[in-house]
């Protein structure tokens, strides 16, 4: 039996996930998702393609990187 990291749900089939020296326990893809996937720098969504990076910073997709961009240039 594992805990799920994000609910503390208390499973008989949780899975880990592992990333670098970060690793997190989880009962659903769902808490996987909202424990373990990256947010948006624009708007805060959780990316779960590949997301576009740019200067260290990771996007959803192509329109929020520009929006990120255009609003610090202004």
């Amino acid at each position: 039996m594992g805990i799920c990291d994000t609910c503390g749900n208390v499973y008989d089939n949780t899975f880990s996930i592992r990333q670098g020296d970060r690793q997190a326990t989880y009962d659903s893809f769902e808490c996987a998702i909202q424990g373990f996937a990256p947010r948006c720098a624009h708007c805060g969504c959780p990316v779960l393609g590949h997301g576009v990076e740019d200067a260290g910073a990771i996007y959803c997709c192509g329109h929020c990187a520009r929006s990120k961009v255009l609003k610090d240039n202004h």
